[in-house]
Formats: C-alpha cells, sequence, structure tokens
C-alpha cells in the first residue's frame, strides 16, 4: 500500500512540474507574438500591395507567390506549391441595380452572387421570405419575374456563425431554385445582421439566370415597397464571365520534427477571398496567423517532437478545391495528421477551441483547459473545425477550429468593407498566440500515432 501511495505522489509531482514547464512555455509563446510579432504587418502588406484575390485570378497568383516567399523568410524548413484545379469566374468591371416605380429610378448596391451569368434585365419583382415559400410557389407566378428572397438572419441567435448557416440556403439554393421556376432574375438579402448598405456576395449553386445580392438596408427598403405597391420593376446589369478552369496552389511551409517527423500538425487558413474588400477578416487573417506560429516557434528556437505543416488554402470560397486537393494528395501520399487547427472566423479576440476529435484525444486536450485561463480563452467544446480541413476527418485526426468574439464578423464578410483597418492589432495577435500555444501542447504531449 506504501509503495503504491508513493508512487501515485510521484505521479501527481511528475505531473505538477508538467504543468509549470507548459505555463511557462505558453507565457513564452504569447510573449514573442504580442512584443515581436510581425502578422500584423502581413496582413498589411497582403491587403494593401495585393488585394482581393478571388480563385483563378492574377491576383490570386500573386498571393500564391507572396505567401511561398514569406514563409521562406520565416525559417520554413521546407516550401512548396501543391497544384489545386480553381474555377476562373469574375463579376466584371461594372454591376448595377436599379429599382423603379411609377417611373421613378433609384439606383441601389448589389453584388452579383458568384457564379452568376451575366445579364441585362428588366422585370417585375416578386417577394419571397424563404426558400420554402419559394418552392410552393406556382411556376405561372413566377415565369418572366425576378425573384427577391428577403429572409432576415435569427438576430436571436447569440452565436452569428449559426444565424448565418440558418440563412444560408437563401443564397445557395435560392437562384436555381427561382430559374427553375422560371425566373429571369434572383435578387437575395445578403447574409448579416449589421443594418447597413454593405451588400455580400458569396457562392451560389449553378445556374442559368444572373443574381444578385441586397445590402440588409435596402432589403428592407425594397421589403416594404413591394408590400405598398403591387407593380415594382427592377432592371439588373451585371458583366460577369465564367472561364472555366484554371491551376492554383495550395502554399505549403514545414518545420520539421525531430522525434515524429513522419506526424503532422498542419495550421492553416484560406488564401483566397472574394473580389471586393481586401479579404482582411476572411481570410487573410487566418493566414498570417497560421505564418506566425511558424514564425514564433523558430525565434524562440523551439524544435518540434512532429512536423509542424502551414497550410494556405486556395479556393475555399467558391467549392472547397484547396481543402478537398490537400486531403486527397496527403492521404495518397500516407501522410499521418495528428491534429489539423483552422482559423478561418476573422481576427477577432480568441475565446477558445472547438473540435472534431476522437474520444482519446478530446479527452486529454480537455485536461489542458486551465493553461489557457490567464489568456481568457474559456469555450472549450465538441463542434465545427473548418471547411478546409473538414476533408481530413477520420477516426484518428484531432480537428481544431480557433473560435473567436464572432458578433462583427459577419458586418464584413464577402463585403467591400472586409479591409485591413478593419482588423485589431492585438485581437489578431492574440488569436495567433492561442494557435501557436495549442500547437505546442499537441506536440508536446499527444501520444503518438498507433
Amino acid at each position: 500500500m506504501r509503495k503504491k501511495l508513493l508512487f501515485f505522489l510521484f505521479a501527481l509531482n511528475i505531473s505538477a512540474q508538467a504543468q509549470v514547464s507548459d505555463s511557462a512555455m505558453i507565457a513564452k509563446l504569447y510573449r514573442e507574438v504580442l512584443l515581436n510579432g510581425t502578422c500584423y504587418n502581413e496582413l498589411h502588406d497582403l491587403c494593401k500591395n495585393i488585394g482581393h484575390r478571388v480563385a483563378g485570378s492574377a491576383a490570386a497568383d500573386k498571393a500564391i507567390l507572396w505567401g511561398k516567399e514569406r514563409l521562406n523568410a520565416m525559417g520554413a524548413d521546407t516550401t512548396y506549391l501543391m497544384p489545386v484545379s480553381v474555377p476562373k469566374w469574375s463579376r466584371g468591371k461594372s454591376e448595377k441595380g436599379v429599382v423603379i416605380i411609377n417611373k421613378k429610378k433609384t439606383t441601389i448596391p448589389i453584388a452579383a452572387l458568384g457564379g452568376s451569368v451575366a445579364g441585362d434585365i428588366t422585370a417585375q419583382v416578386i417577394m419571397v421570405k424563404s426558400v420554402q415559400e419559394l418552392e410552393q410557389m406556382d411556376p405561372k407566378k413566377v415565369k418572366g419575374k425576378i425573384v427577391f428572397i428577403n429572409k432576415p438572419l435569427d438576430a436571436a441567435l447569440i452565436n452569428t456563425g449559426a444565424a448565418y448557416g440558418g440563412g444560408g440556403e437563401m443564397r445557395w439554393r435560392g437562384p436555381k431554385l427561382a430559374a427553375e421556376k422560371g425566373a429571369v432574375g434572383c435578387l437575395t438579402r445578403s447574409l448579416t445582421l449589421a443594418d447597413d448598405q454593405f451588400p455580400h456576395t458569396g457562392a451560389m449553386d449553378a445556374t442559368t439566370i444572373p443574381a444578385a445580392a441586397l445590402s440588409a438596408y435596402h432589403s428592407k427598403w425594397l421589403g416594404d415597397l413591394l408590400q405598398e405597391n403591387d407593380d415594382v420593376t427592377f432592371h439588373l446589369d451585371l458583366k460577369c464571365t465564367n472561364g472555366g478552369r484554371v491551376t492554383q496552389y495550395n502554399v505549403i511551409g514545414e518545420l520539421r520534427g525531430a522525434e515524429f517527423p513522419e506526424e503532422i500538425i498542419t495550421i492553416g487558413g484560406h488564401l483566397d477571398s472574394w473580389d471586393i474588400g481586401e479579404g482582411a477578416h476572411d481570410d487573410g487573417t487566418g493566414c498570417v496567423q497560421s505564418m506566425e506560429v511558424l514564425r514564433t516557434l523558430k525565434a524562440i528556437g523551439y524544435q518540434p517532437k512532429r512536423t509542424i505543416r502551414v497550410v494556405l488554402f486556395i479556393n475555399e470560397e467558391f467549392g472547397n478545391d484547396g481543402g478537398l486537393t490537400y486531403a486527397k494528395v496527403t492521404k495518397e501520399a500516407g501522410d499521418e495528421h495528428l491534429a489539423a487547427i483552422e482559423s478561418d472566423g476573422g481576427g477577432f479576440t480568441p475565446r477558445g477551441f472547438s473540435t472534431q476529435s476522437p474520444d482519446d484525444r478530446y479527452n486529454q486536450w480537455m485536461t489542458w483547459t486551465s493553461l489557457w485561463e490567464p489568456y481568457q480563452l474559456h469555450s472549450f467544446k465538441r463542434g465545427w473545425s473548418g471547411v478546409d480541413i473538414a476533408p481530413l476527418k477520420d477516426d484518428r485526426v484531432a480537428l481544431f477550429a480557433l473560435n473567436v468574439d464572432n458578433q462583427r464578423y459577419f458586418d464584413y464578410h464577402h463585403t467591400k468593407n472586409d479591409v485591413f483597418e478593419n482588423v485589431n492589432k492585438r485581437e489578431l495577435q492574440l488569436g495567433a498566440a492561442s494557435m501557436a500555444s495549442l500547437v505546442y501542447m499537441i506536440d508536446q504531449h499527444f501520444s503518438p500515432i498507433p
């Protein structure tokens, strides 16, 4: 009995010593990022010298070369490019939306939805308040008209991501369904809780009619007009082009592991953005935070046990080609992913992490959570990990998402307002430091892949 007690006390002492050591290392990581971090400057360079970078564009080509050069400069042991087939779509140089009532014309801001065809049409508008209402509508009432789907997001939901998800089918399914019913065009309400005049673009299912989003403000305005008037006409003029598919690249940089180099910890965000704004929060922040993890580990002289792999994914917005290709190529190569971490919620104050993990990994991770109390991380739960890394999911890999205070994210998401100036330096750095600390804990304490 005495031997068992001594062994138990010895084990407790070892565990306490490990916690002290881990706490000190996490503090060191945060200090390096907050005092010497370069992610804010990297984001400025990406946003201001390259700008928006929709997949398939020349700007995305520049961003790919930029990412590889920056990872080299940060001291990656290896950098390389992974070919990915992506769509080449452009909204064109101009787009116009005009509301016509009693011969009075009012021009309002619009944003073509990703993948829209070109069109120059004028037709009567009919409004529905959900995709389900459109599904039930007689095609005779739809034929030859422009359908306006006007469904506000659910403001009662505290998690704005859940509100966005609940309204997403309006943009994704709505235009195709409208075309099937005989409509000549489709308008959708922007997926935001902000009452502003910025229309939000985003991907939709392929359709044969021109489709665009209205801002939340103008959606309410047009909705009120349609409630009061039987005959409202809309002039929709889009110059979109679809250019097939081209080859672009995921950008990859690695720190080689010293003990288990075959085991991979992937961290990343998506390098592409929509073609309005600068793609700052979505997802320039996730890219520079992931790069900052690599820079920070090198700066403090940390030698990882496992291989740390930064991936800047291409074309998350238009079909997740980068994420799907990465999973396919690495699985075919026999890469062993221990874990993957994604940042794609904007560069806001970090709150914690969500995970899709096997039970043993999840249970081990949960024993670490007290280490992040000094850094005001408190949300640790099972949940969605991210679009880019989701294709890696199997019964062994642990997938994580950096969770942030997302109340303002959908104010900027997919708009021309998603610019560098709307990212806070300290919030961005805190997210990078949080990711670095999770990478360290996984590298040090996850058991080897069986």
